[in-house]
């Protein structure tokens, strides 16, 4: 089993940064692909970035170069660095791991570990 706790959150102004945080504990597994996903109100869950095996790294197309993923060794902790943010950004964000040994990243795997959320507000 593996546990995630994500922290970082907060209310920031358009334009501002913010970094996201995910602890994991447990049976932590460095070869396992981890991601950030993202929920609106109102609307479904989507993907944001996911770290491979070896460090690589996928980004939905809304925030590829405003955001960076990255990992400790041994994927301990992941962050998600957030800049120029906008106030389509505003969600909860949550952190995601899978239970295998996966490849490159991608955010369509079947991500087995979720952590709670963490609020983050983007205003004008």
């Amino acid at each position: 089993q593996v546990q995630l706790v994500e922290s970082g959150g907060g209310s920031v102004q358009a334009g501002g940064s913010v970094r996201l945080s995910c602890a994991a504990s447990g049976s932590v597994y460095s070869r396992v692909c981890m991601g950030w996903f993202r929920q609106a109100e109102g609307k479904e869950r989507e993907g944001v970035a996911a770290i491979g095996a070896y460090g690589d790294t996928t980004y939905a197309h809304s925030v590829k170069g405003r955001f960076t993923i990255s990992a400790d060794n041994g994927k301990k902790t992941l962050f998600l660095q957030m800049n120029s943010l906008k106030p389509e950004d505003t969600a909860i964000y949550y952190c995601a791991a899978t239970s295998w040994a996966c490849g490159g990243p991608s955010l369509e795997y079947e991500y087995n570990y979720w952590g709670q959320g963490t609020q983050v507000t983007v205003f004008t």
